[in-house]
C-alpha cells in the first residue's frame, strides 16, 4: 500500500515537472529564438534601428521610420539620418569611420541637445546597422499626456514642412565650421555644385567661405558657383546657437541684378554726359555733389580732386568765386545771400540767368530739380552765341541806320503781311511810328490808315490783296493823292520768301512821276494799264489834265 502510493506519486510528480520543462521551452524557445538576429535586425520596441547596406537603406523599425515620418523632404534616408545624428552627436562622422576597423561603435548623444540618446553601429556582414536607444522613452510617456503628446506632435510637424518648403538656405555649423544640418533647399544648392551628387557626403561642403558664415554682421552678401556655369547670389545672417552657429541665406539674385542694371545704366549714362558739351553737376538731397561730367572741370577749371571729395553746393560756389567764375558781387554778404537764393531757385525750377564773367566769357546757368530732393546744375559757354547776337544786332542798327539815311519812306512787310521795319522818311511822311508795336502792324490796319489820310480810292484795297497773296507777282507802281492834296508815287516790290516792299516817294508839283512815270499804273512785264485800270484811273488823269 505505501509502495503504490509512492509510485503513483512518483509518477504524478515526474508529470508535472515534465509538463512544467514543457512549458518553459515552448515560453523560453521562441524568445531566445528571436534574440538570435538581434544583432542584425530590431531589438526592443522603442529602439529605432536602420538597417543599410552602404547608403541604401534595407530595413527599419517602426520607431525609426516615426522619425522622418512628417518629414516631406525627398533627400535619401542616409542623408536625413546624418543630418539627425549630426545634430546630436558631434563626433558621429569620426565614429562611423571607425566602424569598418573596430566593427561595433557606441555614442552618447551631447546633453546640450535635449534628452540623452545612445547610438549603436554595428557592421556585419557588410551591413550596416545603427540602432538608437531614448534612455529616458519610459519617464516621457509618462510624464506626457495624449493631448499634449499630440499639439507636440502637430507643431513639430508644421514646423518641419516650414523649414522644408522655405525658400532660403538654412543650416547649422558646429564649433569647427562644418555643416551638421541643413534644409532641403540648402542640400538643392550643393547639388547644383557639382556633376554628380553621389559624389555629396557628410559632413555637408560649405557653400559659402569658412569666414564668411562666422562673420556676426547680416546683409554680407556671397556667391555660389553652380556647375553650369552661373551664380547664385545669397546675403547672410547668422547668429551665435551654442558653440555652433545657425546660418541663413536670403536669395538675392534680383537684387544683384537691379544692381548691375543700375550700375550699366549710370555707366552709359556717365559715357553719355562726358560727351556732352556743357558742363553737368548733379546734387543729392544734402547738396552734396554726387555727378559731375568733364565738360564741368574745362569750364569752371575747379580741380578734379576737389570735385571727387563730392564737395557741397556753397563750396562748389566758393570755389567758382575764388576762379572769377562768377559775376563779381558788389559785396561778400549780399553775394552770400544770392548763392542761398540761387538753391532756393533752382530747387523749385526757376532758376536760369546769364553769367558774364569778368574775363569776357559769358555762362548760361539752368538749375533743375531731381527726384528725391536732388537738383542739376547744368553751365554752358554761350560766349559765342552772345558775340554773334551782338554782331547780328549791331548789324540790324547800321541796316536801320542806313534806311534812316535815305529820302524814301520805306516799309517792309513779311510774307504773313506783318510789318517787318520802317525808315524815318516814313514816320516824317504819315505823322506816325508803327516800329513803336510792331504786333499791330500788320496789312489790314495799315492800309485802313493810309486809305483814312488819303482821297478815296480803290488802291489800297489792291495793296492789302497784293500783300496778302505771296505768290508769282510782279512790281507795279501807282501815283496816289493824300488827304492834304499832295501826290505820292507807291512803288511795290516782291522780295525772296513772299516779303515785299514798298517805296513812297512824294512827287513835287508839276513835275507828276519825276519826270518818269506820267500817268497810269505800270508794272514790269506789261505794255500799259488793264482796261479795268484805265476806268480806275480816270479820275486822277482828269485832275492831272
Amino acid at each position: 500500500m505505501d509502495a503504490g502510493w509512492l509510485l503513483g506519486f512518483g509518477l504524478v510528480l515526474t508529470s508535472t515537472i515534465t509538463a512544467l520543462i514543457g512549458v518553459l521551452l515552448v515560453h523560453f524557445l521562441p524568445a531566445r529564438s528571436g534574440r538570435l538576429p538581434s544583432a542584425m535586425g530590431f531589438g526592443q520596441s522603442e529602439e529605432a534601428v536602420f538597417l543599410f547596406d552602404g547608403e541604401n537603406l534595407i530595413d527599419s523599425s517602426p520607431s525609426a521610420r516615426a522619425i522622418f515620418a512628417s518629414n516631406t523632404s525627398r533627400s535619401p534616408v542616409w542623408q536625413q539620418l546624418m543630418s539627425f545624428l549630426n545634430a546630436r552627436f558631434p563626433d558621429v562622422n569620426a565614429a562611423l569611420l571607425r566602424l569598418a576597423r573596430e566593427g561595433t561603435v557606441s555614442l552618447a548623444s551631447d546633453p546640450a541637445h535635449g534628452d540623452p540618446i545612445l547610438m549603436i553601429a554595428e557592421l556585419r556582414g557588410g551591413l550596416t546597422r545603427i540602432a538608437l536607444h531614448d534612455l529616458d522613452a519610459d519617464h516621457a510617456l509618462i510624464q506626457h499626456d495624449p493631448i499634449s503628446y499630440r499639439a507636440q506632435t502637430e507643431e513639430l510637424a508644421m514646423l518641419r514642412g516650414m523649414i522644408n518648403t522655405v525658400p532660403v538656405l538654412v543650416w547649422r555649423q558646429n564649433k569647427a565650421g562644418e555643416v551638421f544640418w541643413a534644409n532641403p533647399t540648402y542640400m538643392a544648392a550643393v547639388t547644383k555644385t557639382t556633376d554628380d551628387p553621389k559624389e555629396i557626403s557628410w559632413p555637408l561642403p560649405l557653400l559659402f567661405e569658412a569666414t564668411a558664415s562666422l562673420r556676426p554682421e547680416a546683409g554680407q552678401r556671397q556667391k555660389v558657383q553652380r556647375a553650369d556655369g552661373r551664380a547664385s547670389w545669397y546675403d547672410l545672417v547668422t547668429f551665435a546657437d551654442g558653440e555652433g552657429r545657425i546660418c541663413f541665406g536670403l536669395p538675392a539674385d534680383a537684387a544683384v541684378q537691379a544692381e548691375t542694371s543700375l550700375r550699366d545704366f549710370m555707366q552709359n549714362l556717365t559715357k553719355t554726359f562726358a560727351q556732352l558739351q556743357v558742363g553737368l553737376a548733379i546734387f543729392d538731397s544734402n547738396r552734396k555733389l554726387q555727378l559731375f561730367n568733364p565738360a564741368l572741370l574745362d569750364l569752371t577749371s575747379l580741380p578734379i580732386d576737389f570735385l571727387s571729395s563730392r564737395p557741397t553746393l556753397s563750396a562748389v560756389l566758393d570755389g567758382l568765386r575764388d576762379r572769377n567764375m562768377l559775376p563779381e558781387p558788389k559785396d561778400y554778404r549780399n553775394w552770400r545771400r544770392q548763392m542761398i537764393d540761387i538753391e532756393k531757385a533752382a530747387a523749385s525750377g526757376l532758376y536760369e540767368e546769364t553769367w558774364s564773367l569778368p574775363n569776357g566769357q559769358t555762362y548760361r546757368v539752368i538749375g533743375r530739380p531731381h527726384p528725391n530732393g536732388a537738383l542739376a546744375l547744368i553751365l554752358e559757354d554761350i560766349s559765342s552765341e552772345m558775340l554773334r547776337t551782338r554782331r547780328f544786332k549791331a548789324d540790324l542798327e547800321l541796316g536801320q541806320a542806313v534806311l534812316d539815311g535815305l529820302n524814301e519812306s520805306i516799309a517792309v512787310f513779311s510774307a504773313e503781311g506783318q510789318l517787318v521795319m520802317t525808315n524815318s522818311a516814313y514816320t516824317a511822311l504819315w505823322s506816325h511810328d508803327p516800329s513803336e508795336n510792331l504786333s499791330e502792324a500788320t496789312v489790314a490796319t495799315l492800309c485802313r490808315y493810309w486809305a483814312e489820310q488819303s482821297a478815296a480810292s480803290q488802291f489800297w484795297a489792291r495793296v492789302e490783296t497784293f500783300l496778302t497773296n505771296p505768290g508769282d507777282r510782279l512790281k507795279w507802281r501807282a501815283d496816289v493823292r493824300m488827304a492834304d492834296g499832295r501826290m505820292i508815287d507807291c512803288d511795290l516790290t516782291p522780295l525772296q520768301g513772299g516779303a515785299t516792299l514798298i517805296r513812297f516817294n512824294l512827287l513835287v508839283p508839276g513835275i507828276l512821276g519825276s519826270g518818269i512815270l506820267g500817268s497810269g499804273i505800270l508794272a514790269v512785264g506789261r505794255t500799259g494799264p488793264t482796261p479795268a485800270e484805265e476806268e480806275e484811273l480816270a479820275p486822277a488823269q482828269s485832275l492831272r489834265a
